[in-house]
């Protein structure tokens, strides 16, 4: 046998298949489309189906009705994928609602106000103030002397004040 005669079959397969793929597709997919409410989720379904079909083509083409095994995949996909849906749904229906406050005004422009100092500066303001450590300890996380620190932490609050200052006289509110 011919490289060109055991290529042939192949081709016929793969025409074939194309074949049964464009006349089955639209039916399965309108069908499944029916069944799931979601055109798109209809069409990974039979497009599942297919790709199983097709690596199997070789044996299912020999079936009686090739359609039949194609449409009973494509049925187990959309049954399963409903099962998981409401699963997830009802997991979802029996969480605890929580709502969490959002920032108060305080905060917001603390945050801000923080975002436009220096790096530094901020950083230790941050680990003094909010983070609750000392000097020394700020000192040692940085290989800072304590001095530094000190100098960056009276720098940093000083910083702060002005613009949280600044923030205030833009307020109307005031």
């Amino acid at each position: 046998m011919t490289a060109q005669e055991d290529a042939a079959p192949a081709v016929d397969v793969q025409r074939d298949f194309d074949e049964f793929y464009a006349a089955a597709f639209p039916v399965l997919r309108s069908q499944l489309f029916a069944y799931l409410g979601d055109r798109a989720e209809a069409q990974d379904v039979v497009q599942e189906a297919f790709c199983r079909a097709f690596a199997r083509w070789q044996k299912i083409s020999g079936y009686q009705d090739p359609f039949a095994w194609v449409r009973r995949v494509a049925w187990n996909l959309a049954t399963s994928r409903l099962r998981r849906r409401r699963t997830a749904l009802n997991f979802v229906r029996r969480q605890r609602v929580e709502y969490a406050a959002g920032p108060s005004p305080d905060r917001v422009a603390l945050v801000a106000a923080l975002a436009k100092i220096p790096a530094q500066l901020r950083r230790a303001v941050v680990l003094h103030y909010i983070g609750g450590l000392t000097v020394a300890e700020i000192a040692e996380q940085t290989d800072a002397a304590e001095g530094t620190v000190k100098s960056w932490l009276s720098r940093g609050r000083a910083a702060l004040g002005e613009q949280l200052a600044e923030g205030r006289e833009g307020r109307s509110d005031v």
